[in-house]
This record gives C-alpha cells, sequence and structure tokens, in this order.
C-alpha cells in the first residue's frame, strides 16, 4: 500500500481549529455555518436537563470531567514531529485512498424496492445512513457538503457521494446525532427548507436548524431516555459520550446523543460519536436486543479515546448493545485522524471474527436489507491491492 507523504498541517481537524480562529479574527464568528446558540427561555428550558451543569453552563457527560482525559495535545508536545507516533501534523498513514472507492449504485426511483423487506439502508459515507424501516424513509446526520468543516478549505470528501441531494428518494424524517460539522450539515439542512420532512435532534441542536429556516413546527427535540412516536415510528433519544458545538463559543450548549429506533417489530441502534461507557450496556438492557447496530468505529486515537471507541471498544459496545448485525461507521469519506483510512473496517473484521459477530461492511450507495445482508464482504483490499 502506497504511503502519503509527511507533510504539515495536512491533517483537517487541526487545520479546522486554525481556520476557525482565523475566521474569528476576521469578525466572521457570526458565521451562518456556526449556527446560533441558546438564547433566553429556550436556553433556560434547556438548563433544566439532567445533563446539564448549571455551574458550568454547559452539557456534560455522565462522568463530567472526562474530557479532561483526553490526551491527544499533550501527546502532541512529548513528539511534535511524529517520530514514535503519527500525529495532526506528521502521519505516515496512508488518511486517504489512492483513488474512489468502489460504490454499489441503485436506481433513485426504486432504491429500497430492489431489495425489499421491512428494514433496509443504505450507507453513503462516513456517517450518513439512508435507512428504509416499516415503508418509511429516515435520512440519519446527512452531509453531502463537499467539505466537513466551516469553511471550504480543511475535511474535504474523498470522493462525491454516491446520491446526491436531488436523487434521494422522498425523506420522511431526518435524524441527527449531534451538531458538529460531520454529522449536521448546513447546506444539506437548507436543501430540505420548505419541504415536507421532520426532523428529530436532540434538545438544543433545534437552535441551529430554525436559524438555518426549518420551522420550529418540524422539529422534534429529544433529551436523554426520552421518546416519540413519528409516523409510527419509535425514537428514543440515547446517552452518548461525546460533545458538541461548531463555533469558538458554543461549545457543549447543545446535547448530543445515541439513537434507538423502533417499527415493525425491528430494533436499530445508532451510535453517533461516542466513547466507550457504561450507557452501552444500559441501553442494551433496557432497550435491546437491537436487529442492527451502526457503531462509531473511526476517527479513533488513544488520545480521544473519552470521545470515540477504540476497535476493541466498539466489538465490546456492540456486544453490551445485544446486537444481532454490527455496521462500523464514521469512516470511508473524510479524513479526521491518523489511523490509515482502512484500518476501522480491517479491525471492525478481525474482532468479529474472532468473537463470532455479524459483520457488514457495505460499500458506499449498496442497498442491503436485512432479510439477507451480506456478511464480510472485505471490499477495501481491492484498494490495498493497486
Amino acid at each position: 500500500m502506497k504511503k502519503t507523504k509527511k507533510s504539515l498541517f495536512r491533517r483537517p481537524v487541526i487545520l479546522s481549529l486554525v481556520l476557525l480562529l482565523v475566521a474569528s479574527g476576521m469578525g466572521l464568528a457570526s458565521c451562518d455555518q456556526f449556527g446560533a446558540t441558546p438564547r433566553g427561555d429556550y436556553q433556560a428550558e434547556l438548563a433544566l436537563s439532567p445533563q446539564y451543569d448549571p455551574d458550568k453552563d454547559i452539557f456534560v457527560n455522565r462522568r463530567p470531567d472526562i474530557l479532561d482525559t483526553m490526551t491527544v495535545w499533550q501527546n502532541f508536545w512529548a513528539d511534535p514531529l511524529g517520530r514514535d507516533e503519527p500525529n495532526f501534523l506528521f502521519n505516515s498513514n496512508q488518511g486517504e485512498p489512492d483513488g474512489p472507492l468502489p460504490e454499489g449504485r441503485s436506481s433513485p426511483s426504486s432504491v429500497f424496492a430492489e431489495t425489499g423487506g421491512d428494514l433496509q439502508f443504505i450507507w453513503l459515507g462516513h456517517w450518513t445512513v439512508l435507512m428504509s424501516i416499516d415503508g418509511k424513509t429516515i435520512l440519519i446526520d446527512p452531509v453531502f457538503s463537499e467539505f466537513a468543516s466551516p469553511v471550504p478549505v480543511a475535511a474535504k470528501r474523498f470522493q462525491p457521494p454516491a446520491m446526491s441531494l436531488e436523487d434521494l428518494p422522498p425523506i420522511d424524517h431526518i435524524l441527527i446525532s449531534h451538531d458538529h460539522y460531520d454529522h449536521l450539515d448546513m447546506d444539506t439542512i437548507k436543501f430540505f427548507v420548505g419541504k415536507d420532512v421532520d426532523f428529530v435532534v436532540p434538545i438544543g441542536v433545534g437552535v441551529h436548524l430554525r436559524y438555518w429556516g426549518i420551522e420550529d413546527s418540524r422539529i422534534t427535540e429529544l433529551d436523554w431516555w426520552e421518546q416519540a412516536v413519528k409516523d409510527g415510528l419509535l425514537y428514543i433519544a440515547t446517552p452518548a459520550q461525546h460533545f458538541s458545538g461548531r463555533g469558538i463559543l458554543n461549545g457543549n450548549t447543545t446535547l448530543w446523543a445515541s439513537w434507538v429506533l423502533k417499527a415493525a417489530g425491528k430494533s436499530v441502534y445508532f451510535s453517533g460519536d461516542s466513547g466507550y461507557d457504561t450507557h452501552y450496556k444500559a441501553i442494551g438492557n433496557a432497550l435491546g436486543p437491537f436487529d442492527l447496530v451502526f457503531m462509531d468505529y473511526g476517527q479513533y486515537d488513544k488520545g480521544w479515546q473519552a470521545v470515540h471507541n477504540l476497535p476493541e471498544e466498539g466489538v465490546q459496545a456492540f456486544e453490551d448493545l445485544r446486537g444481532d448485525h454490527l455496521v462500523p461507521v464514521g469512516w470511508g469519506m473524510f479524513n479526521l485522524a491518523v489511523h490509515n483510512w482502512y484500518d476501522p473496517p480491517r479491525e471492525a473484521t478481525r474482532l468479529s471474527r474472532e468473537r463470532g459477530i455479524k459483520l457488514i461492511t457495505p460499500r458506499l450507495g449498496q442497498p442491503i436489507s436485512m432479510d439477507a445482508p451480506p456478511l464480510f464482504d472485505e471490499w477495501w483490499l481491492e484498494m490495498m491491492e493497486r
């Protein structure tokens, strides 16, 4: 496998931070991409959440100080030239594929009719999932923009989406896990302004949607363990271990969540970004088992283990949830970490085989029916052999 050259500022995460600071210094702190910050009565209502720390005026995790354990910057200064371990600035791993990833495209007009069944999905890369359950179509964490960052420089996608916004089938609901740029995309949200689509989001995230033109009547905001029924689908907001924020000054002013969907006798779990904690077992005990689990399995590093599962933790979380089929997501479209782009599916495959887990690794845009899911398709090996 060809290695990517070491280069300064090739890592999108640190570049995004620099660009945010530059944008703020240029007086662009009110840029539309930053969204909005909860204010007034709305913020006061958010502050009543059990997840809200009134002393710090922010949302916190089950372990309130867990974010303090993140050592990415300590590790960087201990080895800034990346001689022992890769870092944001110097990294010999291959962060991006050498060419386009293979796709399994489907006709937009019959995207799910071809596969059939009560539960179907299409992975569009990173966290974006198109799902059909009990005849309803849900779009999860949709990011269709070229960049997963506030400025068109950092975090550029590997290739165009396997399905464009215009080619999507009619969408009933859009589900959002939290407000980071690689999960909540302003231009994608604005595409749905004026369309007959409802949004289900963690509490606080609605502030961005309303700022971008989505009517309040189309937004359902839920706190952890709260639930709502939409068109016969049961949505339950469940805990995650992460953080939030789009601008310089609005960090953790909105909540992050994982999600449970139940309909037609099927149960689906979507982890969103999350580090490993007791919430997985609590969710599994309370709401499992799950037919299908979409698990945080990319953009990981020991330095930010608090907010992203390491590979071994991803499969342990799946077992805690009492899942039946595992789909590792959060990779395959943006280079936001220091591992090889193919490490997440490779590690998921190795660990799943060792532990007897039924693993689904779909190609981009490939319709998958849970009536007959394809298991252990190691398609990334095609890229590694080029």
